[in-house]
């Protein structure tokens, strides 16, 4: 599936552990389910399904007499057992059977529920227009993971129970049904269909899947077996466009992982509302339509291809082998995600996936550092999806490429096809994938696991260099500043690795960017809290270059004097060490740093490096900044003008307003530039102190914007909305906004204005911010998912506690886990916003002018210095 601390000690970090978490474990089996029969018939007017459940099961032991079902708000008509009435209890959760004959072990029985289910919470959603949305498709389709399979047949629901699967359905024509495995048959029944799927090899009932609707079908093929996409009607080209390389990675992914793709088709299944970005149910991948990408989107939006190759890698990881128990998801979630590296690796090449698998160690800092800090494998929880986190998807894929730098490209793909291969069409657990590391490769990583895996954290590093020229040493001081130590002077986080470190010679400083380097490398036991280390060398290095290749999930600051960084910067061979240097520069601040980084913005010659360094520009206040960025707006990859609006946002003078501006009115080859342009306008224009722009013609401008703009899952009209957002004190702006909250604006901007209310309510009058926190409670009222969670982001945005009996409200009623735990988690945000206030306010304003004040002298001064020293 594809995108929410046990160390309670550590007063730093919130508890991942939440009131109600208690520990989970798989239920006790009575058997093993061999096969599920479903045979459905859909009444899609009325949100319905009625049918019949038939579970084969194979008893495991004597004398069981009664057999629980997860069964969730369903009608149950009749159970039988090997075609004779049962008794059965029912409290609409469980199903509990009362066997007249107790099982005997290993004598099959066969388990008949009739049931019918009405306008079901969640497991399969009914789409269909409506007044306000008419021309959306109608369809039904399915989404099980992690424990919502329950809502819509009755089932032994975890993922420690394997079987094969079947699925008949009778739909209205000219409507077609898509499941897991091959279609054995169909048959007409007037004006009905019968579809009947059959899934052959076993896998776990949260993998179990429908999809309906008049979709068109485009056909690819690998090796003879049918790839398939289906999409609405109409969008035929956009889904070649979108998934046309699935048969490329098909193939990339069965020569990684030594096993030819198990299954004897792969469709791909976009639909409307989807609650997720894709779900991998077994041989059949839904899919987000808001993946599918026009022409003006693909030249810039990768994140389509990583969501196609993520759901394929499922296909192995987690459908092929799938684990156990919910605590272990990180075994697929971790390498469906290392796969999009992979792939961006053999598909684009390894800079491209060393900036990837940064911006993703980047996510999971930001939840580790502002959410929580947990385990990546724990079983303590209230609802299992609460694990589907930023430490499972993007923490895991850093914890596989650790595994890789510590076992080498060959034994690391050696043990990554043995833990397949026997594994099989079984369940694993955390241990499975560490024997199967040794088994191929005789190395025990319990050491790397034990760190980074069973407990929560990474290390943080502060790395300082200085160079005796007298007894030609380098000395490197590395102190792991995460490290906090108890009454006895020991500390639960030190982390103990070998960390390569690198001195670097250029062999044609004259050259400049791109010229080769040497580097000289040592490798060095971390594992103390402050170590120094020294290292003889003929000559003073030009750079330094800690964990060189950046193999280790960390953070790292540089403390290196200036020449060296600006080396590193220009000569590093490893972009992200030219980005880590980038960093320390930044902090450096001064005329030379900037000059430095205005430098590698036109010359660097990789786009990643480009677009951090423009968002470092703009951390240093001086004036020059401006005009060292503006050069970056023509900028040949739209990542880096990008980035670059972005930073000019942060300058918010009036020249950097006329540069944005440009944009908003002549537009980009780039959706993504344009709204980046209009949410930067807002934001210049809300907090620029000299020749401040008139909030009425920003307004106007903005709302030529929503008017003009409509286009690809309303990318720049929600760039507006969120330009609108900043002008905090705007009447005009918050009218605007709550006229595209309305039902019947597309469902990406309306969402993109609920969530704005929380941002523009902080400056507006108290009889506005009642008319927001009134509007808020009726749409909190909505049910769908992804609703829910725009109305609790614009209310966690706020800052009185009104909006706190909003948040408690819709986490008592809504029916799902994951907005109940946001809701809660924005509650202690709006209590932390309450009392910040006012005289705050004001204070900051103040200090802002200051700021602006002393930019000015600084930037003077500097410019001074520099005509001095020549």
């Amino acid at each position: 599936m594809s995108h929410f601390s046990l160390d309670t000690e550590n007063n730093r970090y919130k508890s991942f552990e939440l009131p109600g978490a208690k520990p989970h474990y798989n239920p006790d089996r009575p058997g093993q389910v061999e096969h599920i029969f479903l045979d459905l018939n859909l009444d899609i007017p009325t949100q319905s399904l009625s049918g019949k459940c038939n579970i084969t099961l194979l008893p495991i032991r004597n004398g069981v007499d009664r057999l629980t079902l997860d069964a969730v708000n369903l009608n149950i008509e009749s159970v039988q057992v090997d075609e004779e009435p049962q008794k059965f209890d029912y409290d609409g959760e469980k199903l509990s059977i009362k066997l007249d004959s107790p099982t005997q072990a290993d004598k099959q029985i066969k388990i008949a529920i009739a049931y019918w289910v009405e306008k079901p919470q969640r497991g399969i959603y009914f789409i269909q227009p409506d007044k306000y949305y008419p021309n959306k498709p109608t369809q039904v389709w399915t989404q099980g993971e992690d424990e919502d399979s329950r809502f819509w047949f009755p089932c032994f629901d975890y993922p420690g129970q394997l079987s094969t699967s079947e699925i008949r359905v009778r739909v209205p024509k000219p409507l077609i049904a898509i499941s897991n495995g091959e279609l054995i048959a169909t048959e007409e029944d007037g004006n009905y269909k019968i579809y009947h799927w059959l899934q052959q090899q076993v896998h776990p009932t949260y993998l179990m899947t429908l999809a309906v609707s008049d979709f068109a079908e485009i056909r690819d093929e690998w090796n003879g077996k049918p790839v398939t996409y289906y999409v609405e009607k109409g969008r035929e080209a956009d889904a070649k466009r979108s998934m046309g390389k699935t048969p490329r990675m098909m193939e990339f992914l069965s020569e990684k992982y030594g096993y030819p793709y198990a299954y004897p088709k792969y469709a791909q299944v976009c639909v409307d509302d989807f609650i997720f970005g894709g779900m991998e149910n077994t041989s059949t991948t839904i899919l987000t339509d808001r993946c599918l990408l026009d022409e003006k989107a693909a030249l810039d939006n990768r994140n389509t291809e990583s969501l196609v190759v993520h759901e394929l890698a499922h296909q192995w990881f987690g459908d092929l082998v799938v684990i156990k128990h919910w605590s272990h998801a990180w075994i697929k979630e971790g390498m469906a995600s290392y796969s999009e590296v992979m792939w961006t690796e053999h598909e684009y090449n390894a800079d491209e996936a060393a900036y990837y698998r940064l911006l993703e160690a980047r996510s999971y800092i930001a939840e580790d550092s502002s959410r929580y800090r947990r385990p990546m494998v724990t079983h303590i929880y209230r609802e299992a999806i609460e694990l589907y986190d930023r430490h499972i998807y993007e923490k895991g894929s850093c914890v596989y490429h650790m595994i890789r730098a510590e076992l080498g490209e060959e034994l690391f793909w050696k043990a990554v096809q043995t833990f397949v291969r026997d594994n099989a069409h079984k369940t694993v657990e955390t241990v499975d994938l560490l024997r199967a590391i040794e088994k191929a490769t005789g190395r025990n990583l319990l050491f790397l696991f034990d760190q980074y895996v069973y407990r929560g954290g990474h290390p943080d590093f502060k790395v300082a260099y200085s160079w005796d020229g007298d007894a030609k040493l380098a000395k490197v001081t590395v102190t792991q500043t995460q490290a906090k130590f108890d009454r006895n002077g020991s500390s639960s986080d030190l982390f103990d690795l070998r960390i390569p470190i690198g001195f670097g010679y250029t062999n044609n400083a004259e050259a400049g960017y791109g010229a080769s380097s040497d580097l000289k490398i040592f490798n060095v036991r971390v594992h103390e809290r402050e170590q120094s280390f020294y290292f003889p060398l003929e000559e003073k290095p030009q750079f330094i270059s800690f964990d060189v290749g950046n193999h280790f999930l960390k953070t790292v600051a540089l403390e290196y004097p200036i020449p060296e960084l600006k080396a590193q910067l220009e000569f590093d061979p490893h972009p992200i060490s030219r980005i880590y240097a980038a960093e320390a520069l930044a902090k450096k601040g001064g005329l030379e740093a900037l000059k430095a980084l205005a430098t590698a913005l036109q010359k660097d010659p990789f786009w990643g490096v480009r677009v951090e360094v423009a968002k470092q520009l703009a951390e240093i206040k001086l004036d020059q900044a401006f005009d060292a960025l503006v050069v970056g707006l023509k900028d040949k990859k739209s990542y880096v003008r990008r980035a670059v609006v972005m930073a000019l946002a942060k300058i918010k003078t009036h020249a950097s307003y006329k540069a944005v501006k440009e944009f908003v009115q002549e537009g980009d080859a780039s959706y993504y530039v344009e709204a980046e342009a209009a949410r930067a306008i807002g934001g210049i224009a809300a907090a620029c102190l000299e020749e401040k722009p008139k909030e009425e013609k920003v307004v106007k401008l903005l709302k030529t914007v929503l008017e003009e703009k409509a286009g690809w899952n309303e990318v720049v009209r929600s760039g507006a909305i969120a330009g609108l957002a900043e002008l905090k004190t705007s009447e005009a702006a918050l009218d605007l906004i709550l006229e595209y909250t309305r039902l019947g604006v597309p469902q990406a901007l309306r969402l993109a204005a609920i969530r704005a209310l929380g941002k523009i309510s902080v400056g507006q009058t108290p009889v506005n911010l009642e008319r927001i926190l009134e509007h808020l409670a009726e749409l909190a009222k909505e049910t769908f998912f992804l609703t829910q969670i725009a109305v609790v982001t614009a209310l966690g945005q706020m800052e009185t506690p009104k909006a706190i009996a909003i948040l408690q409200s819709l986490s008592d009623q809504t029916a799902d886990g994951r907005v109940r735990r946001y809701a809660e988690e924005e509650i202690a945000r709006v209590q932390k916003n309450i009392g910040t206030e006012n005289a705050v306010k004001q204070l900051r304003e103040e200090l802002d002018q200051l700021k602006q004040q002393n930019q000015e002298l600084r930037s003077r001064l500097e410019n001074l210095e520099a005509k001095s020293s020549k």
